[in-house]
């Protein structure tokens, strides 16, 4: 069934990229090294000692090569390196999904030269200041040290001082998912920094790294930070990536086509923060970008049915939607309370239908005078299709790659 008038065309297309920083770190092992001895953490590694190095399950850009490099230093120091995984709910919530994910981004036991010790277990410390529990995991509690590596990004689901990045890793990755839990109930904002000081108190943490990634989604900067410190430099390094972080190159938007979603490009599937939509009560929307109709058309199959932020879309496919697996969601889901992420929206037969239906509900505007986007998903918007009116508004800010470029479906109606 086709919802477009007959008579109606899709609006005049052009492919553009946008000019983002592209500065980047030339030798990512020497750096780590670099930055670990610039804290005096050679000093403190001592043979016998073991020491567990976190690592989430965000899709970082070159994860495996830093994790290395760190184990590769406690190795160095004379000391014992595992590998834990601090990725709060993530993975199923299970020990054994936690340490797939891992390998899924290249950190194996194999790949890195060292064991991964994955659990769920916690151990539980004093409330937090503002009387969320604190959990950590039993790992890393009954080692001799940790070294807390995650990249220093906005976060989905609030503003803060401490978005996402090491402070954040330790209370929520680190607190698997009851910590993770704890977190989202008492309020991310206030919770994660809040929780960070009592974990930092009665745990033995040795040394968090930094990352901050340019324009490319490429490593523009690693920095090793004190555990008395990580607080207010997880703030600065923050600072430094919303900076550097792309958005979309406009405004508004009528319709916005997500070709996929996914775990590996978001948190929540779809970058808040570059979609304009949060939809958590009490946290104030984003001002940019204003869209009208969002419509999600795949699931990456590296998400395993993990369609966590689906509810952020207005259309999507029935072929998604066939394709969740509400339990790897829901667990996922329901720990962060955010239940309106969850909701899967209105979805039709094909690809095309779902785009037409966008094209029918975004009022008095002709389908080729629409403000329309096509992105491949929310991380990669370094080049982008826009229609004429949008691209008569950006001309002078982009690099034209091809214009004349057709909305079009194959035979079983998908965009190519």
């Amino acid at each position: 069934m086709g919802y477009l008038a007959e008579n109606a065309v899709y609006p005049k297309m052009y492919r553009v990229k946008q000019r983002l920083k592209d500065e980047k770190l030339k030798d990512i092992p020497a750096e780590v090294k670099k930055q670990l001895d610039g804290i005096g953490l050679r000093e403190v590694l001592k043979p016998g000692m073991e020491i567990g190095v976190c690592s989430g399950s965000r899709g970082v850009n070159n994860i495996a090569v830093i994790v290395k490099a760190a184990v590769d230093y406690v190795k160095e120091c004379g000391a014992t390196p595992f590998i834990i995984p601090a990725m709060g709910s993530h993975g199923g919530a299970t020990a054994e999904g936690q340490k797939h994910v891992l390998e899924k981004f290249g950190v194996s036991e194999e790949a890195m030269g060292c064991e991964i010790r994955s659990s769920m277990e916690t151990v539980q410390f004093e409330n937090a200041e503002n009387g969320a529990p604190v959990y950590y995991d039993k790992t890393a509690y009954e080692s001799d040290g940790v070294i807390i590596i995650n990249r220093v990004k906005p976060h989905t689901d609030f503003t803060a001082a401490n978005e996402s990045g090491v402070v954040k890793m330790l209370s929520v990755g680190l607190g698997k998912q009851k910590g993770a839990s704890a977190m989202h109930d008492n309020g991310l904002g206030k919770s994660i920094p809040a929780a960070a000081k009592v974990i930092l108190k009665n745990a033995k943490v040795l040394a968090g790294l930094g990352i901050v990634e340019n324009g490319r989604d490429e490593t523009y900067l690693i920095k090793a930070v004190k555990p008395e410190n990580f607080i207010e430099e997880d703030a600065k390094l923050l600072e430094i990536s919303y900076g550097q972080v792309p958005k979309l190159p406009c405004r508004d938007i009528d319709i916005l086509i997500v070709k996929e979603m996914g775990k590996q490009y978001s948190g929540t599937g779809m970058d808040t923060k570059v979609i304009g939509r949060m939809k958590i009560f009490g946290e104030a929307e984003p001002s940019y970008p204003s869209i009208k109709k969002i419509v999600t058309l795949r699931l990456s199959k590296d998400s395993y049915g993990n369609a966590l932020g689906i509810g952020l879309a207005d259309i999507t496919v029935k072929k998604l939607a066939d394709s969740i697996d509400y339990d790897a969601m829901y667990s996922n889901l329901v720990t962060t309370t955010f239940l309106e992420r969850g909701k899967v929206p209105v979805r039709f037969e094909t690809e095309k239908e779902s785009v037409d239906v966008a094209f029918r509900t975004i009022g008095a505007v002709l389908p080729e005078n629409a403000r329309v986007m096509v992105i491949d998903n929310t991380l990669h918007i370094e080049t982008v299709l826009v229609s004429q009116a949008i691209y008569d508004e950006i001309k002078d800010s982009v690099e034209l790659i091809e214009s004349g470029v057709e909305l079009k479906f194959n035979e079983n109606f998908e965009l190519v």
